[in-house]
């Protein structure tokens, strides 16, 4: 409106109204300046924002590939080890399959060995008996037979 009475005012009224004109402009420079400056502003933060996030990615994207380098090293030396450790249960397994038959064979021939002990000592008593039974008949057969002699001796010496 104003504008309008500007295009078809008088003198008077024109003076006013280029100082309203002027501080409209004045207004709407502002307006825009302010409106610039907060779009540079929004820019300049979107662009922070934005760095922050290719920085964040970068370093995602770093520690993705440390982690799979690093799960790679575990997939390989899990391989090995499950391997190593599959043989050693074969063996294990295998020797306790051997070993079943020959602690049976140990305890058979233990107690064949316990048998033959028992034997061996109850002959080694009766043949101890059997020593002092001897020595007590030789002893006795010694003592007799001097009995003998001393009777004998006195026979003799009772006739002469």
């Amino acid at each position: 409106m104003q504008k309008m009475k500007s295009l078809g005012g008088n003198g008077n009224t024109s003076g006013r109204l280029s100082t309203e004109e002027n501080e409209d402009e004045e207004t709407s420079r502002l307006a825009i300046s302010t409106f610039q400056a907060r779009e540079e502003e929004i820019e300049r933060k979107k662009m922070e924002v934005k760095e922050k996030v290719e920085f964040q990615l970068g370093r995602a994207e770093e520690e993705t590939r440390r982690l799979a380098q690093i799960w790679e090293e575990l997939e390989a030396m899990a391989d090995p080890m499950r391997k190593e450790l599959a043989t050693v249960r074969k063996k294990i397994d295998m020797a306790n399959r051997e070993l079943k038959p020959l602690g049976l064979s140990c305890q058979k021939k233990e107690k064949e060995y316990k048998e033959a002990l028992e034997s061996f000592n109850e002959k080694n008593k009766e043949k101890a008996q059997l020593v002092t039974t001897m020595m007590e008949l030789l002893t006795e057969s010694e003592r007799l037979r001097m009995q003998k002699l001393e009777e004998l001796s006195k026979n003799i010496e009772l006739s002469h």
